[in-house]
């Protein structure tokens, strides 16, 4: 069973208009609620590939329940319950392709959940077998939580995916406690390093052997359109991806870290990881729903994949 962690979960509204107009009342004949939050896109994508999902994170009160009462069937929840009120996240899709959101910061955890929290997430690795952790940290935690997380699954023997950016994974990176799997992009590398990375080949090779990294051992670099580069141990693969017309890119990265969750579970080779992990991103973008794939298409786009080591 592959668990999921998502410590900031949000209920998303998506709004689409056909065109926003300010100080004025905008009438939506067609909202969308879906349980949101990397973790929980991450958790929609593995249910429809079919693997067996134990959820969990921190939810409160009335949007808390709503998010607990819309998980997939198939998902087994073990969410820790919190004082405070589970965030909303208002997504306004207008004027062709605009996307204007209005994201609440969220509950604020106490030093006591905080700690309580560490122990469930504790007894849950009981049950599982790769952890997933996704997205950013409620306020009241220290930005080195997820290392606290990540020491308690490697204590236990079991892979972790890690998906956050800024100060919550420099700390990560810069701890003793290596995840295994990271996934950034070309901008959170800039970030964490301090000058401009760019999608060349040459270039990612060298960023992705900065000490920086030492004990990681597997890094999914997103390039979009132009597919991705990683790096397993001291190999480097380029995957190159068919061109797809794009309706939502939403959640697309949250459905690679799905495909390479589900891989390390099923202990599937480098290219069948990259390449599940990719058609996973490339469908949910093809899709309006954040967060949702059509399997139906998954073989036809598995196909027009191509991996090669560089």
């Amino acid at each position: 069973m592959i668990l999921t962690i998502t410590m900031n979960p949000s209920v998303d509204v998506a709004y689409p208009l056909e065109r926003l107009v300010l100080d004025k009342v905008n009438r939506v004949p067609n909202a969308r609620k879906t349980a949101g939050g990397k973790g929980l896109n991450v958790t929609r994508v593995l249910a429809e590939v079919g693997d067996q999902v134990l959820a969990s994170g921190c939810l409160g009160g009335r949007l808390g329940d709503y998010i607990e009462d819309n998980l997939p069937e198939n998902v087994e929840s073990a969410f820790f319950r919190i004082a405070g009120e589970t965030r909303n996240c208002v997504a306004i899709l207008h004027d062709d392709g605009q996307q204007t959101e209005i994201l609440e910061a969220g509950p604020t955890l106490s030093e006591q959940e905080a700690q309580d929290f560490l122990r469930h997430f504790e007894q849950l690795l009981d049950k599982t077998a790769v952890v997933v952790l996704s997205g950013s940290l409620p306020a009241g935690l220290p930005t080195d939580y997820y290392v606290r997380l990540v020491n308690l699954a490697q204590q236990a023997g079991r892979p972790v995916v890690l998906d956050c950016s800024g100060a919550s994974l420099e700390a990560v990176l810069r701890s003793e406690h290596k995840p295994t799997v990271i996934k950034p992009n070309n901008d959170e590398l800039s970030d964490l390093l301090g000058f401009e990375v760019t999608k060349d080949i040459d270039q990612l090779k060298t960023v992705l052997q900065d000490d920086l990294f030492a004990g990681i051992e597997w890094i999914v670099v997103s390039l979009g359109a132009g597919g991705a580069f990683a790096k397993h141990g001291d190999k480097f693969y380029r995957v190159t991806i068919p061109k797809i017309d794009v309706v939502n890119p939403v959640g697309s990265g949250d459905s690679t870290v799905a495909g390479i969750a589900s891989a390390i579970f099923h202990q599937e080779s480098d290219q069948d990881l990259l390449k599940k992990a990719n058609v996973l991103g490339m469908l949910n973008a093809q899709e309006e729903m954040t967060g949702h794939v059509n399997m139906a298409n998954y073989d036809k786009l598995y196909q027009q994949l191509k991996v090669e080591e560089v």
